[in-house]
């Protein structure tokens, strides 16, 4: 099945929604590293959440949502995805101490304590806008549920899933709106209460529009143009040489004395960055431009 992020909206009433589908994007992801499975897991039902997220702002720039744990020992330090306003994904987390054996696990047996933090970035200059929120809840749905009623006073209900080949996800949302209207309450009402019935095995083995109409078809949805998810890791010389640049020149040069280059490892696409002393020395020096991408 294609990558696909379908929005829909329920006629006449102030819900909408929207499900989502990622397949070869998830997959890239795992093909960049090997997770335990509960992490695996989570990992991919954060890379759900974030496109649905996505799919409800109007802005030119990038989501980010975090997960921080507040023990350094916990299964899972940190996590985040980042997905732009072209639907364009990455993905990673960090670990701590030991992961469960694989199996049914909750968010607080891999994270803990801790926070979640969702992150708008926009590309037009603006300042961005950052909520954070005690991480709460046996899953990452019900912590993103809590999220937007304490962050952004909104009504959700968010459903996700993911295995070894698929994440999915499913998003209600009441938007603001007066609340004066007894038809668009009872909508809400008997949206959220669909959207329990909706099993892990339905999100991960049925296209979103089957789901639909599993869920919905008692009500009159319109549905807006599929749009299509990709992953893009947005790392490159560039970035890392200004990186690299903030450590300062004594710092590099007593990394080239002892490893004799300075190498880093995007985390998120594990592409390697290397600089011989040749390289390093022209970080420092007005003019030079770092040499094009490449592995090293």
């Amino acid at each position: 099945m294609p990558d696909t992020l379908l929005p829909f909206l329920f006629e006449a009433s102030d819900v909408r929604g929207a499900m989502v589908d990622l397949d070869s994007t998830w997959r890239q992801v795992l093909a960049n590293r090997d997770y335990p499975l509960p992490v695996r897991d989570l990992l991919g039902e954060a890379m759900a959440a974030a496109a649905l997220l996505s799919s409800t702002l109007k802005f030119n720039g990038t989501l980010v949502l975090q997960t921080r744990a507040a023990d350094p020992g916990a299964p899972v330090r940190v996590m985040v995805v980042e997905c732009n306003a072209a639907l364009e994904m990455r993905a990673t987390a960090t670990l701590g101490g030991d992961v469960p054996e694989a199996g049914a696990h909750s968010l607080a047996s891999l994270v803990g304590n801790g926070s979640l933090v969702i992150t708008l970035d926009p590309r037009d200059g603006q300042e961005a806008y950052q909520g954070v929120v005690a991480l709460e809840g046996e899953h990452l749905s019900v912590a993103l549920e809590n999220y937007m009623m304490r962050s952004e006073q909104l009504d959700t209900r968010i459903h996700l899933a993911a295995d070894a080949t698929r994440a999915a996800g499913l998003l209600v949302q009441r938007m603001p709106g007066d609340g004066g209207s007894g038809y668009a309450a009872s909508t809400w009402e008997d949206a959220a209460v669909l959207a329990r019935t909706l099993t892990r095995d339905e999100l991960l083995g049925l296209e979103p529009r089957q789901v639909l109409r599993r869920l919905f078809h008692a009500h009159d949805l319109r549905l807006f143009d599929e749009r299509g998810t990709a992953f893009r890791c947005s790392c490159s010389r560039q970035r890392v040489s200004d990186m690299l640049k903030m450590l300062g020149r004594e710092e590099i040069d007593s990394i080239i004395a002892d490893e004799g280059k300075v190498s880093v490892d995007c985390e998120f696409c594990h592409q390697v960055y290397a600089f011989d002393p040749i390289d390093a020395a022209q970080l420092f020096i007005a003019g030079v431009r770092p040499a094009s991408d490449a592995r090293h």
